[in-house]
């Protein structure tokens, strides 16, 4: 197929055409913004058939590394390809090698990671690919088909689950939708007890202030609030048309007491589904305490592609993928002084 790649850079055009593909949250264009903050910069890319049909959008974050290595580029959730965001092989084979060429001749990257939003056994049509030894989003997860009826998803449940829910509606639970960065920061502030009693590190408060003014309304935050009036516990996701993706979720001993965790995760739901998207993305299945509450909203898993790497200059790619567990090693260690 014979393409011309084009860089955009109107945001409401973008965040247009990611949603009228099919795209991925994290390929709309605030959280490019909210990455920028950090080490990336984010570019995003249009691919159009000899037509002038659009058939694959890409967002490209950008890092650059210390020498020699010189950049790495990153594609979350992405390419988005064809009108569901998956397109067909030529298209997905076309659009790649387009992302790949681009990165080759405008990031000085010594190399390109996909992650797309597909599922597992779909082809991304590029023979260099290999599968990612770095996966930076789990690929093991599990999405709800928002078309469906609410209680044919909570019928899907486990009893338990379905059972806190419920009661929850029933003693009156306070749960809405979090707008105001004031609120955001009290919402902050569960988090971070959250993190605590886990025993996970948190990014600053900034980065999340961030995604909660960069994303707008797709950034979708709801809580529970406490006897006083205080957040308590929470879920946050980022929507775009199509999807909804759970970024972040947590309670304080307040929320714990009052076992709001099922029903804010249903509120989140049912938010989604409230605004036309049709797939809720739980975001990862691990083997812990959360992984397992995850599974107690369905009854079957899903397992997306994974993380695929090009290497576009292997010597230095190869020395880069062994130098990056060392790297986030040691930034662990430091963090946890």
């Amino acid at each position: 197929m014979s393409v011309t790649v084009t860089e955009v850079r109107d945001r409401a055009a973008w965040d247009r055409a990611v949603s009228g593909l099919g795209g991925h949250p994290l390929q709309l264009w605030g959280w490019g913004s909210v990455k920028e903050g950090g080490p990336w910069t984010a570019r995003r890319i249009q691919v159009a058939d000899a037509n002038g049909a659009v058939v694959g959008l890409a967002q490209v974050l950008v890092r650059h590394l210390p020498a020699p290595f010189k950049a790495l580029a990153y594609v979350p959730r992405g390419p988005v390809v064809g009108p569901d965001g998956v397109g067909s092989d030529d298209d997905r084979a076309a659009v790649a090698h387009a992302v790949v060429d681009w990165c080759t001749q405008n990031a000085g990257a010594i190399g390109v990671t996909f992650e797309p939003d597909w599922a597992a056994g779909t082809a991304l049509g590029l023979p260099a690919a290999r599968p990612g030894r770095n996966t930076i989003l789990y690929p093991s997860t599990l999405i709800l088909d928002l078309g469906r009826e609410p209680d044919a998803l909570l019928a899907d449940m486990r009893k338990s689950t379905r059972y806190e829910i419920r009661k929850a509606a029933r003693d009156g639970l306070v749960i809405r939708r979090i707008t105001t960065q004031e609120e955001v920061r009290q919402v902050l502030d569960v988090y971070r007890t959250t993190a605590q009693r886990a025993g996970f590190v948190l990014h600053d408060d900034e980065y999340y202030l961030a995604v909660h003014r960069e994303l707008g309304d797709a950034s979708r935050l709801v809580s529970a609030f406490d006897e006083d009036g205080n957040p308590c516990c929470f879920a946050w996701a980022v929507a775009s048309g199509e999807t909804a993706f759970l970024l972040y979720g947590g309670a304080n001993e307040a929320g714990r007491r009052l076992r709001a965790t099922a029903a804010v995760y249903w509120a989140s739901i049912e938010d989604a589904r409230a605004k036309g998207v049709r797939r809720y993305d739980l975001n990862g299945l691990l083997n812990d305490g959360i992984g397992e509450f995850k599974r107690s909203f369905a009854k079957h898993e899903d397992e997306l592609v994974g993380s695929w790497d090009v290497p576009l200059n292997r010597p230095l790619y190869a020395l880069w993928e062994r130098a990056l567990p060392a790297a986030k090693k040691a930034v662990r260690a430091v963090r946890s002084r």
